[in-house]
């Protein structure tokens, strides 16, 4: 039976607060009210997660997978927990089966689909929930499921894209830093120990090169460990509302990265509202879980915005146009959909369209990273072996004077 975490005010006009174990959120009201507690907030308790030796996250795909054989099972006739009891057997993911377990025993419990998924946030997010929450309520579940599957495999298909574009230039990259800092390391404190042995003064290139191969000896070690600690920190701030509010705006002004990101956010917008739409999920409802997944601040913001002005009652491409973050095509098509009354097919061209967008600038990215990765390389070995030589050449200038 689940857990219900309750909020509520007393006869006397105080607070107070609980947890209670009901099938329904209206035994919880029953209850209350027996007690004389007016309830002013309800809500599920989420369960308690399994450490991750013994189970982890789930991942996309996996998620994916469940649910295209889940409208399949649906669409063919079977019960629901014969559906969740079949499923959660033959999958190959613990933490899957775990998850499936759990919302199978609250759905025998008493609860419907969705409440048992938002039991378990970390697997099934807000957007997943309120499509089923849809499917359930216009008794077309099979339907919703097989558009999040597909919503699930295109979300997928870009992330994979994207990080497999992004392999060639980081492999380069780390071969360059590790090159350089072999070369700082090992070859540099060979040539200055000769030009210890024979003397004379050593040109100022050649003097800092030195000094820098004998810096990195002591220092190596913990600027790595700086490096480290610097880049997990700047993750978490970003994870943060502040941090996202000022690194964001500056992600999206970088030459090459930001048109990147921002076509990629668009993309996941148009996809995602268009899914929500064409499930059925009101328009005010599919902005606000929109904005949660649109992974760029100044894009969650500006659509925040026009859900508020929505919400007065102006029409979607005004206020998306006013925030002069969606491109003016995207607005232009958002405002044919609006006027022809197929928005969820207007969105799901957007998406396809910043879909090849998303490829092109991806390839061009990468196109644009492999020479310029190149001739950094090339510059600082070349660069390091010059201010070696320098002695040698200043060495055979003397002699043949």
């Amino acid at each position: 039976m689940p857990t219900f975490i309750w909020k509520g005010r007393t006869a006397t006009g105080g607070m107070t607060s609980g947890d209670m174990m009901a099938s329904t959120q209206a035994d919880v009201v029953a209850a209350l009210r027996q007690k004389k507690i007016i309830p002013t907030s309800i809500k599920l308790k989420e369960r308690e997660k399994g450490l991750a030796l013994f189970g982890g996250k789930v991942s996309v795909r996996s998620l994916s997978i469940f649910t295209r054989q889940f409208s399949t099972m649906l669409n063919a006739g079977l019960p629901l927990l014969s559906c969740l009891e079949i499923l959660a057997k033959q999958t190959e993911s613990q933490a899957l089966k775990r998850v499936l377990s759990d919302v199978r025993g609250d759905v025998e419990g008493g609860l419907s689909l969705a409440d048992a998924l938002r039991r378990q946030p970390k697997t099934f997010d807000s957007l997943y929930v309120n499509m089923v929450e849809a499917g359930e309520t216009g008794g077309a579940l099979d339907v919703i499921l097989q558009r999040l599957a597909v919503y699930l495999e295109k979300s997928a298909a870009l992330r994979r894209k994207i990080r497999g574009a992004m392999i060639y230039p980081a492999i380069v990259t780390m071969v360059a830093i590790v090159a350089t800092a072999a070369l700082l390391l090992f070859v540099i404190p060979v040539f200055a120990k000769i030009f210890a042995e024979t003397g004379g003064e050593l040109p100022g290139p050649t003097r800092f090169v030195i000094g820098l191969s004998n810096f990195l000896k002591v220092a190596t070690i913990p600027l790595v460990i700086i490096s480290i600690a610097g880049f997990a920190a700047i993750r978490r701030f970003h994870k943060t509302d502040a941090g996202a509010r000022l690194l964001d705006p500056l992600i999206l002004r970088l030459p090459i990265f930001g048109p990147l990101v921002k076509k990629t956010a668009i993309a996941r917008f148009s996809r995602t509202l268009s899914t929500l739409l064409s499930s059925g999920v009101p328009i005010i409802d599919g902005l606000e879980i929109t904005a949660k997944t649109a992974g760029n601040w100044v894009v969650q913001e500006a659509i925040l915005t026009a859900r508020t002005s929505i919400k007065g009652g102006e029409s979607i491409s005004d206020p998306l146009t006013k925030t002069q973050v969606f491109p003016p095509m995207v607005t232009q098509m958002i405002a044919i959909g609006e006027a022809s009354g197929g928005l969820d097919e207007m969105l799901s061209k957007v998406a396809d369209f910043y879909d090849a967008e998303v490829d092109q600038a991806v390839e061009n990215l990468t196109t644009a990273l492999e020479p310029l990765i190149m001739v950094t390389l090339g510059l600082v070995v070349g660069g390091l072996l010059i201010t070696m030589y320098l002695p040698i050449f200043k060495l055979a200038s003397a002699i043949k004077e």
